[in-house]
């Protein structure tokens, strides 16, 4: 596809190796999402974790996934293939899956949610490198969208199913974990065989002997004022463990649990590609200030909540926020950092969004634990708040993409 392809792109326009990652993305969410939907209740309830054992799973885990990404994004730039090492990650995933059906305790479940993430830090810089690399710059934001959409519907069928199968196996995790494991495989064997390598890049010279530390040195100012914001945002964001409990705290049936993480990825899968596309159009710092805007209002309403059903309108909005932040904080990172360099971007940009995740999950554990669910959520608004100031002091120096 030629770089002049027109900003007000259609569905079609989008390259096909971006719609194979974004089924790939979508069979392995169905299968995480299946386990991550039961796990924090599984924890607490067979297993006797705390809540502040929860945070800081939950945080180490997707902490450990960002980090990695540092490395491969950067291995990819040297290397000059993305696909390699994203097909590694996607592999380590759907084989480290059945490690939760077989787990006798704490920590197999541990071990196991650790060396998944390991998985996905590898393949996740290569991925959305990848990405920027299949599309041209004035779709960029609408590629972004939709594979940020297709990951997401896995993440709303992958509750679902384990709604389902709860009901109908009368409440047998084991079981539904073992199910689990089918998409995860499926998503393996796309990697491998659907999506291919970027000319490109099968072309692309070794730029020196080694990875280079000094090549950091070349990211602009303004990539490093995005990754500030993301991370401040990220502290915001704790982990989506909280939003379960948040519900099973105010009675809703563990049978049901799965179902805060459905309303919330319904939400996101919807808005995700045509908040890209409005971007692509608009520029990207409008849709930016409401999606933060919209977090802030999602955790008031989340900490005054008395109801499930206020619950589930506060999830409502935690999906509308991301739908509205997260594709576009990716496309921010490829607008603004060199070709050759977009491995290591990405590295970057989610080791500093991981450190941010770990804290914010292990504090919203501690505030949890000493305070109260509302305590939590209140912290979350107030820090949602700084990340929204820092975006409006930032906007003039993100450029509308070209």
């Amino acid at each position: 596809m030629s770089a002049d392809v027109p900003a007000r792109s259609r569905l079609k326009d989008i390259p096909r190796g971006v719609w194979a990652l974004g089924f790939v993305s979508l069979f392995m969410d169905i299968s995480s999402e299946m386990i991550h939907a039961l796990l924090p209740v599984y924890l607490v309830s067979v297993l006797g974790a705390s809540m502040v054992a929860v945070g800081f799973i939950e945080g180490l885990a997707e902490a450990t996934a960002m980090i990695v990404k540092i490395f491969s994004g950067a291995l990819s730039d040297w290397l000059g293939k993305r696909k390699l090492l994203a097909a590694i990650g996607y592999g380590l995933a759907a084989f480290t899956k059945p490690v939760f059906p077989l787990a006798t305790g704490l920590c197999w479940i541990v071990t196991a949610r650790f060396v998944d993430r390991v998985g996905k830090g590898i393949r996740g810089a290569p991925r959305d490198a990848l990405i920027a690399d299949l599309t041209p710059a004035p779709i960029r934001g609408a590629a972004f969208g939709l594979r940020q959409s297709l990951d997401t519907v896995g993440a709303f069928v992958g509750p679902l199913a384990a709604i389902g199968l709860m009901a109908l196996t009368l409440g047998n995790f084991t079981f539904v974990f073992w199910i689990a494991v089918i998409p995860a495989f499926v998503a393996f064997a796309l990697m491998v065989f659907a999506v291919e390598e970027p000319a490109r890049h099968e072309n692309a010279q070794r730029n020196g002997t080694q990875l280079r530390l000094a090549d950091a040195r070349r990211l602009s100012s303004v990539f490093w004022a995005v990754v500030g914001l993301a991370s401040v945002l990220t502290l915001a964001r704790f982990s989506e463990a909280f939003l379960i409990l948040r519900a099973q705290h105010l009675g809703m049936p563990v049978a049901l649990v799965p179902l805060i993480l459905v309303v919330m990825n319904v939400v996101y899968a919807l808005s995700a590609y045509p908040a890209g596309v409005v971007s692509d159009r608009l520029g990207r710092t409008g849709v930016l200030l409401i999606g933060i805007a919209t977090l802030i209002a999602a955790d008031l309403v989340l900490a005054a909540a008395d109801h499930v059903a206020i619950v589930l309108f506060g999830v409502a909005l935690w999906g509308l926020h991301m739908g509205l932040t997260q594709g576009l904080l990716a496309t921010l990172i490829a607008d603004t950092a060199p070709a050759d360099l977009r491995g290591t971007a990405f590295g970057l940009f989610n080791f500093a969004s991981g450190i941010a995740l770990l804290a914010a999950s292990v504090i919203a554990g501690l505030l949890w634990d000493h305070f109260g669910p509302a305590a939590t959520f209140i912290a979350g608004a107030g820090v949602s708040a700084l990340a929204l100031a820092g975006l409006a002091a930032l906007s003039k120096r993100i450029a509308r993409p070209a």
